[in-house]
């Protein structure tokens, strides 16, 4: 299956992206690291984002689709994939389909994963991370075995500096300008499915189990 990820910040989509990628063996296509990668191995089209990122504008749609097209070229012909993290516009949304029906891998579902503000806020700024071994924590949903030390690494956590309650709400509102239009967009075209953020792991993997086996009878 083909599938968009959509979501505000903190909403979980990390947390459905591993429950897609490890049940469903699936693609698993994060621009933002996608982008990080072309760069870091100097591709013609890396070097091109480089340019972009060094003077600190945004990488142009034309050249992120160039590089998700790429990737699904390359992609097994039968492997599904799941996009995180684009479209992030509904103009995005609509060239992103021209795209994926002109290399025959048309998108098959859009998971919208919703939730609201306040849940936002105590998720985001309850976040706490180790910097040399990257592991996440929440300071009440997954804390550490010692207060404010990493358990892996022994190191000090910190909190991101964009993880406080002002720069959320920002986001929040770039958030709802942008991208609910792209929601509404996959809602008209008829292959939307919300699922409930504020429900945990477990109950989430259930919903998901309950999303493909709908999808396997509808196909």
């Amino acid at each position: 299956m083909n599938i968009v990820l959509l979501g505000p910040p903190g909403a979980g989509k990390g947390t459905l992206a591993g429950l897609l990628k490890d049940g469903r063996d699936l693609l698993h296509i994060s621009t933002g690291d996608l982008l990080r990668e072309e760069m870091q191995q100097q591709t013609e089209l890396g070097l091109e984002a480089k340019s972009y990122v060094e003077k600190g504008e945004l990488v142009p749609d034309d050249l992120v689709t160039k590089l998700l097209a790429n990737k699904l070229k390359a992609a097994p012909e039968k492997t599904g994939y799941l996009l995180d993290g684009y479209p992030r516009t509904r103009a995005q949304a609509e060239s992103l389909d021209t795209l994926l029906n002109q290399i025959g891998r048309p998108l098959g579902a859009a998971l919208y994963l919703d939730a609201d503000l306040d849940l936002i806020i105590r998720r985001i700024t309850g976040r706490r991370v180790a910097p040399k071994s990257g592991r996440v924590y929440h300071i009440t949903n997954r804390p550490p075995k010692r207060e404010g030390y990493c358990d892996e690494s022994g190191e000090p956590l910190i909190q991101r500096p964009d993880d406080n309650e002002e720069t959320v709400r920002k986001r929040m509102k770039v958030y709802l300008e942008n991208t609910l239009p792209i929601v509404q967009y996959y809602e008209d075209k008829g292959i939307l499915t919300k699922m409930n953020g504020a429900k945990d792991s477990e109950d989430l993997e259930k919903e998901l189990i309950e999303f493909f086996d709908e999808q396997a009878k509808l196909n």
